[in-house]
């Protein structure tokens, strides 16, 4: 679907082209590179990117490699992992957005895998960002979950990468989970769930370090009936994260007015983002 955004075209390394959807501020204070969630679509970022724009922060959504502007399609014959999606899509994404903007300084964020992959790019390019933020995002390790929501999950981090390797790729939108996903992103994504370690065996970097070793400011949003992120899921995610000042703050249905749950935010973003503005300034105090 179209949107009357204006957008930063880029090009990966290996030619992979997309856009980042791009929502402007007067005077911005900061930029943002924000990463969606498993499936989603940059353009379905934009209302909570308006608001932040309202706060002085200039935003730039990441698509992802598969989805909206992308020029790739996930299949049988086009296939990509962890590894295109962070080291060179993101690094693009990343460089891009710091060459168009004049803002001072530059945060990422992201929701559910966006945030554990602005904590991993964050590790890889430390000396470029002042912070991170997770919006209804933590680690998927199965044993964060309550156990009968646990062992299912367990089982679906075998069953999933499974399943994609037979279709060519994953059908997240027939079976009810994620969108059309390259088998290798599953399979790296389980591989998480079931070591709860960001280590991948065609990535070189040693992500699990370079998180551990940030120091800045982070800020955890926990939807309040979120059963995708409960709490250790979060918890186990930000005690990856070096020794900076960790923030959590629990968003509530009472907040928001209806149910606070793992999507549901989209749809009224003025709360987080004004939890994201408290935040940001008792960083800069």
């Amino acid at each position: 679907m179209p949107h009357d955004q204006p957008v930063v075209e880029v090009e990966a390394a290996d030619g992979h082209r997309f856009e980042l959807i791009h929502v402007r501020a007067n005077r911005p204070r900061q930029a943002w590179l924000f990463m969606p969630g498993m499936g989603m679509t940059a353009r379905q970022y934009i209302d909570f990117a308006r608001a932040l724009a309202d706060e002085d922060s200039e935003v730039f959504i990441h698509e992802w490699r598969g989805l909206g502007s992308s020029s790739l399609r996930a299949g049988r014959d086009c296939d990509w992992g962890y590894r295109e999606l962070l080291e060179l899509d993101l690094m693009a994404a990343l460089d891009q957005a710091l060459q168009v903007s004049n803002a001072p300084s530059l945060y990422l964020a992201g929701h559910s895998l966006g945030s554990q992959f602005a904590c991993m790019m964050a590790g890889l390019r430390p000396d470029h960002v002042s912070g991170i933020v997770l919006v209804a995002g933590g680690a998927p390790r199965w044993q964060s979950f309550p156990l009968l929501k646990g062992l299912p999950l367990y089982l679906g981090f075998w069953a999933m990468p499974a399943i994609a390797n037979v279709v060519g790729h994953y059908p997240g939108r027939r079976l009810g989970f994620a969108g059309r996903e390259a088998r290798r992103v599953m399979a790296d994504w389980a591989r998480t769930g079931r070591t709860g370690r960001y280590a991948f065996p065609d990535i070189d970097h040693d992500l699990e370090t370079a998180m551990a070793e940030l120091d800045v400011p982070i800020l955890g949003l926990r939807l309040e009936a979120d059963w995708f992120v409960p709490e250790d899921s979060l918890e186990w995610l930000m005690a990856k994260l070096g020794g900076g000042r960790k923030s959590v703050e629990i968003v509530t249905s009472n907040d928001m007015g209806i149910e606070a749950d793992h999507y549901s935010w989209m749809k009224s973003p003025e709360v987080t983002v004004d939890a994201i503005r408290r935040w940001r300034d008792s960083c800069s105090e």
